[in-house]
């Protein structure tokens, strides 16, 4: 079993855990009614998107995401959220050091030995979701388990689901198609986002991701047999049929989105396995980005 295979599958036993955590860490998270914004690079990025809508969809006060290196330093924000699994991506550690006495900070992280911990005012550690592969799977999930809880969002349906996600075949024909596309709606569009990016990096696939109805402004284009399109929440009505049109794959996301990001990530290790791929070692990238002056 590859490492990523071996981390993906402890997933819902890490959202146990984060999930009955959630509450011992008080204000260190965001507390209702302050203005947020959460930020991360890749993986981190995407989860961050999913907490930000998840948050201010849920009415506690003005969310946004942002890559870590495109924060607007002008904007006013009462906290700032740096989700970082290794605790040394330098777009983060700037972030944080420019914000230090401006702006109040955490870090949720998986590495409690990184500059990362003196970098944030306060620091969530989730190293018991820490990983040995560079493809992230669990670190992100968790994460984003762990502001869900803090939400009241966290229910253990969703880890129900999660194991349903492990156990359950995968769709036919699905690990042979030359193409996929994610789509998602509100928080999940974030989820969709980085289905595509597991699939880019573990199986070197050409995948893509849009919020739904989106997709239907252009890419549906490239929608066609031997291509699949997966759908990460409620479909809009009428998309399903529209795809089955073109002679694609529709998925449905019956599952908590959450869970249905599992089923991807079991699908790129699937895929880069039938390639002939380690989904362990993907091409050109390492577990942290550490840029040189």
């Amino acid at each position: 079993m590859t490492h990523v295979e071996d981390e993906l599958s402890s997933q819902p036993e890490c959202w146990t855990r984060a999930a009955s955590e959630a509450a011992e860490y008080g204000e260190a998270l965001p507390v209702p009614g302050e203005r947020v914004a959460v930020v991360g690079c890749g993986t981190s990025y995407f989860m961050a998107q999913s907490a930000a809508a998840l948050r201010e969809g849920a009415g506690h006060g003005e969310t946004d995401a942002f890559a870590a290196s495109e924060f607007p330093y002008g904007r006013a924000y009462d906290r700032v959220v740096a989700l970082t699994r290794s605790g040394t991506t330098t777009e983060i550690l700037d972030l944080l050091g420019r914000l230090t006495g401006r702006i109040r900070t955490t870090a949720i992280t998986a590495d409690p030995r990184t500059p990362v911990m003196e970098a944030a005012e306060d620091v969530v550690v989730l190293d018991f979701a820490d990983e040995r592969s560079v493809v992230q799977t669990r670190f992100a999930t968790t994460a984003l388990t762990l502001l869900r809880a803090h939400l009241g969002l966290h229910t253990e349906s969703v880890v129900a689901d999660a194991r349903t996600a492990l156990t359950g075949p995968l769709p036919e024909g699905l690990v042979d198609c030359t193409q996929f596309t994610f789509l998602g709606r509100g928080w999940t569009v974030g989820l969709a986002y980085e289905a595509g990016l597991k699939m880019r990096e573990a199986s070197l696939s050409w995948s893509e991701a849009y919020p739904a109805m989106e997709y239907r402004h252009g890419p549906i284009s490239v929608t066609t047999h031997g291509t699949a399109t997966w759908m990460i929440g409620e479909a809009p009505g009428q998309l399903a049929e529209q795809v089955r049109e073109t002679g694609g794959l529709w998925v449905s996301g019956t599952l908590d989105p959450l869970a249905e990001l599992v089923r991807a990530q079991r699908l790129a290790v699937a895929v880069a396995q039938a390639r002939g791929l380690d989904p362990d070692r993907p091409r050109h990238l390492t577990r942290s980005v550490i840029l040189t002056p």
